[in-house]
């Protein structure tokens, strides 16, 4: 099986809390203190007989160049995608109506890690995401959102638009978010009822397909001088509105 290699404090110590992979050796740059978060982290390794060695710094370096690894690296079993219909499974044991978040081809790992951070933290029940022209879930994508991913449900899918049509199929309205003028503004848009979120791509935005298949469209409104807002940051606004919605 292949092994992926997790870098950063709070990446490494989230995978080893959710415990979803297969845990292999924690490798630690020799001198790191082993005090605060890094010796929680070496304790969650032991508890899972995860094997825990020092290495030369010099050696982390060449098998971690130009990353921010802050000395740690575990080796891990790639992450452990799900089908769509665990997503909707866990909706359901949570008493919610699902809320789901979709991305439709965003490529820049930092903003798919920031946005997945928003998800996990508005406890969206799972992710979709396409399997080709969109970034898989790395150890950068892993790294950016701070270990969130590890306690996300994330399916990857051959067609989004075949998926946006499977879930109204099943209910779940599907929501695009999008700046054109005859989109609805984000908080006058009913958004609490089952719901999948579809977040375009940098740029250039929904691709048509995607666009086409939303039952509606929702637009955050600018009132500053900068004419919009990334992938990441309108996303994250939209999942903290939606999750608002269900709180109200």
């Amino acid at each position: 099986m292949p092994i992926e290699i997790l870098y950063g404090r709070h990446a490494v110590h989230e995978a080893l809390r959710a415990r979803r992979r297969k845990l292999y050796t924690l490798n630690l740059a020799a001198g790191i203190k082993q005090t605060g978060l890094v010796a929680e982290i070496v304790q969650l390794a032991q508890q899972a007989s995860c094997r825990v060695q020092q290495v030369d710094k010099q050696q982390f370096e060449r098998a971690l160049p130009d990353v921010n690894h802050q000395g740690l690296a575990l080796e891990t079993s790639p992450y452990p995608y799900v089908a769509l219909d665990q997503i909707l499974a866990r909706a359901g044991q949570s008493g919610e109506a699902p809320l789901l978040l979709m991305l439709d081809h965003l490529e820049d790992p930092q903003n798919v890690g920031t946005l997945l951070r928003t998800a996990e933290a508005m406890a969206i029940h799972g992710v979709i995401l396409p399997d080709r022209r969109s970034a898989a879930i790395t150890p950068a994508v892993c790294n950016a959102s701070s270990g969130s991913v590890e306690h996300l449900l994330i399916a990857q899918v051959t067609n989004i638009a075949r998926t946006q049509d499977e879930l109204k199929r099943r209910n779940v309205w599907i929501v695009g978010l999008d700046d054109r003028p005859e989109a609805q503004e984000l908080l006058r848009s009913d958004l609490s009822g089952a719901l999948a979120l579809v977040v375009g791509a940098e740029g250039s935005g929904l691709s048509r397909l995607a666009r086409e298949q939303c039952d509606w469209l929702v637009r955050i409104p600018m009132a500053g001088q900068v004419g919009s807002l990334n992938a990441a940051v309108a996303g994250s606004v939209a999942l903290i509105a939606a999750r608002s919605a269900r709180s109200q």
